[in-house]
């Protein structure tokens, strides 16, 4: 089966077949075989004497989950169900009629039509409400489900029932399904700067950040002085795409290594010769939310100096896993393998990627700290390596009285242009990033 890598908060993926073996031989592969006979009396006398019947398979599946959650945050069992989703949503495109949903009183609430999709096509608006899907009522439908019954074959027809502020009746949209990308690259420019965003890494992210990048030079013209990369509350997403996003502004060098229990397990990447930006400058916004894939691409960026890495400190999930299918049409493991270091051999696990410069948007405070947790706050966290510390030159903030819509953008903008226009204090940190 093909080779694919993943990281979504630090995840590889990789196919392989597992078995269920001793780990060693002797008198350990007698123990094992006495827990393994434990493990199948526990399982016979809750299928036998539980108070109602429950689905063997619904036993197993619990059971793997057990086995492997307790020993980290990111090792985990997916269900056939699951693991197709997953694989769905590292595509980057799928069958459906390409809308943004959220749950809200019972029903389904529409966030916002997907441009050139059929449900922007045929009108659908922000605050509608999906009141019944083929004539089926919704009502207190799981939003996985609803999102099921929603996507399928392109071409094929589903009817939504909506229900619009201001009109006094439901109607019915019928929509013809079409394959809809999730886009993980906006941009746009900002004067003399290009601006790209990237929201995750799926299938689409290189080659959208080649257009983004193509595009925004014949926008700008030669007067281009350089970009912005916000990476920042991004998740992360396909290995394969932040190395190759790394790549588009490196021309040699290491761009990340992983290294794990086994020697199969230790890989280098590098870049190769070429840089897309034409060596302009380049800053990167990072902040809590920005993790693994993500984090790969500052870091590498960072240490290469290609880069200024700015905002605060980053999510801080340096550990891999492989996804590993269990059985024919079932699911598959989370199983975290191996960690990932920088070009410098620094390992970000629990510490995150250290910006050049702290700028903080300024809400930061208003946050709870349990609201924005980083890896070291997860129960059972990989313990971090000892890394040398840079000096606390303190955190850049807005000037008190004074508002901007995106204060690290502004900062950023300045770095890139020379110049000064926003208006900023700098105080003591407290790492309270």
């Amino acid at each position: 089966m093909k080779r694919i890598a993943f990281v979504a908060l630090g995840v590889v993926i990789g196919f392989s077949v597992a078995g269920i073996l001793p780990a060693a031989h002797g008198a350990n592969d007698m123990s094992t075989y006495r827990q393994l006979d434990l493990f199948g009396q526990a399982f016979d006398s809750v299928r036998k004497n539980y108070v109602r019947p429950v689905q063997d398979g619904a036993l197993v599946d619990s059971a793997i989950q057990g086995m492997v959650s307790d020993l980290d945050p990111h090792s985990s069992y997916m269900d056939a169900k699951a693991f197709a989703d997953m694989q769905i949503q590292t595509k980057g495109e799928f069958g459906g009629v390409g809308i943004e949903v959220t749950a809200e009183d019972g029903l389904i609430k529409v966030i916002s039509p997907i441009d050139d999709t059929p449900a922007a096509k045929a009108g659908l608006k922000t605050g509608d409400y999906i009141a019944a899907i083929d004539g089926t009522s919704i009502q207190g439908t799981p939003l996985n489900d609803a999102i099921d019954k929603m996507r399928g074959a392109p071409g094929s027809k589903v009817v939504l029932t909506i229900l619009r502020t201001g009109q006094k009746k439901p109607f019915d949209v019928t929509l013809a399904r079409a394959i809809i990308r999730v886009d993980s690259v906006k941009f746009h420019r900002e004067g003399d700067v290009g601006y790209i965003r990237l929201t995750a890494f799926n299938e689409q992210t290189a080659s959208g950040l080649a257009r983004a990048i193509t595009s925004l030079k014949k926008q700008i013209g030669p007067g281009l002085k350089g970009y912005v990369l916000d990476l920042r509350n991004n998740p992360g997403g396909l290995l394969d795409q932040a190395i190759e996003v790394s790549d588009d502004f490196l021309t040699s060098g290491e761009i990340v290594s992983t290294r794990g229990r086994h020697p199969d397990d230790t890989q280098r990447y590098d870049a190769k010769p070429g840089d897309m930006t034409d060596n302009k400058k380049v800053v990167i916004l990072v902040n809590g939310g920005t993790a693994s894939a993500s984090e790969i691409v500052a870091g590498a960026l960072q240490d290469h100096k290609r880069a200024t890495v700015v905002g605060m400190t980053s999510f801080g999930k340096g550990s891999v896993q492989t996804i590993i299918p269990l059985g024919e049409g079932g699911g598959a493991l989370r199983l975290t393998t191996a960690r990932y270091y920088t070009p410098s051999g620094h390992s970000i696990q629990a510490q995150g990627i250290i910006p050049d410069v702290m700028v903080a948007q300024g809400d930061e405070d208003q946050t709870p700290k349990i609201a924005r947790p980083s890896e070291a706050d997860l129960p059972g966290h990989l313990v971090g390596e000892p890394v040398i510390k840079k000096p606390d030159a303190g955190i850049i903030k807005p000037a008190p009285g004074k508002k901007y819509d995106d204060f690290q953008l502004s900062y950023a903008l300045d770095m890139i242009r020379g110049q000064t226009t926003v208006s900023a204090v700098t105080v003591k940190s407290a790492r309270a990033d």
